[in-house]
C-alpha cells in the first residue's frame, strides 16, 4: 500500500476530509434527515448560545431538530451518565475517575471568558479594575461596600459610589463556577482553603442566588450594587458592564476574544493537543485570567445508538461546518491539533454490539498512512 505523509499543520484539513467521506456515506449529511428523531443535549448554560446557533443552522442543512436543554453542567452531567440524552455539556472536563465509572468520554468544542459583571450607575463600562486578590474578597464577602478602600484604591480616577456589594451567584451546579473559583483559588490562599474550586459553592449568606447562566445575567442587570459572573457571550445579549482584571503578569486587561485566545496560545492545549487542565491563570501581557473551555460529552458504549448517532451527526456536522458561528457567539474555535485530538477520541464510540458507529475508519486511515 502506497505510504502517505501528512504535515501537522495539514492533519486537520486531512481529518475533516476523512470525516466528510464518512459523514456522506452514513447519511449524516442527508436532507432526509428530517424524519429522524430529534437530537437531545443537556448541559452548560454558558455554552446554550453556541448550541443555539449550530442547531439553527444544522436544521436549516439537515432538516433535524436539536433540542437542547441549558439545565448546567452538574445537571448535564447526570443525564449524558443515565444516557437520558444523547449528549452532555460541561465546561468542567469531568475527572478520569468519573469518566471511567461512568463509561464516558469528553472532548472540547470551543474557548470562551467568564466576566466579572457589574450594575453601578454612571460607572463607564470596562474602567473598574480589580485583582483577583481583591475579587476573592469581595465573593467571600469580606469587602462589603463598592467604596471600600481596597477597591479605591486600584481605582484612583474613578469616583465609586457608596454603595453595598450585593452578590450575584448560580444556584445550580455550573462549570462557569468552578472555573471561576478555579481562577480564584489560584490568586488567593484563603479563597483555596476555604471554597476550592466546585461546581456549587457554599457562598456567604445574603448572596442573591439564580439558575443558568440567564439568571445570573439578568440578577445583575436588574439589580444596583450587584456584581456577578458569567460566560462572556451574555455581555452584549443582555448589555452588561464588564471590568477589568489584573493578569499573571501583572496587566490589568479587559476580557475579549483576542485574549481569550491569548490565553489558550499560553497553555498546554496548545503545545500538546492534550485539554483536560483549566485555562485560568495563564502567563502572557494580553491574557484573561479567567478563560475557559466547555466540552461535548457522549458515552464509551452507548445503549441506544439511533439516540448517539443523532448527536454525533449534530456535533460533528457543527465542527465541519460552524467555525463562523463560534466567533460570531464570542467564542474561540479550537486549535487545530486540539480539533484533531478531539475527532480522533470521538472515533472509539460503539454502541452495545461493540460496533463502531461510522468511526473507525480512521483507525486503518492512519495505519495506512505511517
Amino acid at each position: 500500500m502506497r505510504h502517505i505523509v501528512i504535515h501537522e499543520n495539514h492533519y486537520i484539513q486531512y481529518m475533516k476530509y476523512i470525516y466528510l467521506i464518512l459523514l456522506a456515506a452514513l447519511g449524516f449529511l442527508q436532507a432526509g434527515a428530517a424524519g429522524a428523531q430529534a437530537v437531545t443535549g443537556a448541559g452548560s448554560s454558558a455554552a446554550a448560545p453556541i448550541y443555539r446557533s449550530w442547531a439553527k443552522a444544522y436544521a436549516k442543512a439537515t432538516g433535524s431538530a436539536v433540542d437542547y436543554d441549558p439545565v448546567g453542567s452538574s445537571a448535564g452531567m447526570k443525564k449524558i451518565q443515565q444516557q437520558a440524552v444523547g449528549f452532555g455539556a460541561t465546561d468542567v472536563y469531568p475527572a478520569e475517575k468519573d469518566l471511567l465509572e461512568h463509561g464516558l468520554l469528553a472532548v472540547p468544542v470551543a474557548i470562551t471568558g467568564i466576566s466579572p459583571i457589574i450594575n453601578l450607575p454612571k460607572l463607564p463600562n470596562g474602567q473598574l479594575r480589580l485583582t483577583g486578590e481583591v475579587l476573592s474578597r469581595i465573593f467571600m464577602g469580606e469587602i462589603i461596600r463598592w467604596n471600600a478602600a481596597d477597591i479605591a484604591k486600584l481605582n484612583p480616577d474613578l469616583t465609586l459610589p457608596d454603595l453595598p456589594i450585593k452578590l450575584v451567584v448560580r444556584a445550580d451546579g455550573s462549570g462557569t463556577t468552578y472555573n471561576f473559583a478555579d481562577y480564584l483559588g489560584k490568586v488567593s490562599p484563603q479563597w483555596k482553603t476555604s471554597y476550592g474550586a466546585k461546581t456549587s459553592i457554599a457562598w456567604p449568606a445574603g448572596v442573591l442566588a439564580f439558575k443558568g447562566s440567564d439568571g445570573v445575567a439578568k440578577g445583575v442587570r436588574d439589580t444596583v450594587g450587584a456584581i456577578g459572573y458569567v460566560d462572556h457571550g451574555y455581555v452584549a445579549e443582555y448589555g452588561l458592564t464588564t471590568v477589568q482584571m489584573k493578569n499573571a503578569d501583572g496587566i490589568y486587561v479587559k476580557p475579549s476574544i483576542d485574549a481569550f485566545k491569548a490565553a489558550l496560545a499560553n497553555s498546554d492545549w496548545s503545545a500538546t493537543g492534550v485539554f483536560n487542565s483549566t485555562l485560568t491563570q495563564r502567563p502572557g501581557k494580553s491574557v484573561w485570567p479567567i478563560t475557559m473551555g466547555t466540552f461535548v460529552v457522549f458515552p464509551k458504549v452507548t445503549q441506544n445508538p439511533d439516540q448517539t448517532a443523532q448527536a454525533l451527526r449534530f456535533i460533528l456536522w457543527s465542527f465541519l461546518n460552524g467555525d463562523t458561528l463560534v466567533q460570531e457567539n464570542n467564542f474561540v474555535r479550537l486549535p487545530d491539533r486540539v480539533q484533531a485530538s478531539a475527532f480522533k477520541i470521538i472515533t472509539s464510540i460503539r454502541d452495545n454490539q461493540g460496533k463502531p458507529l461510522g468511526m473507525s475508519l480512521i483507525s486503518s486511515f492512519n495505519r495506512s498512512s505511517q
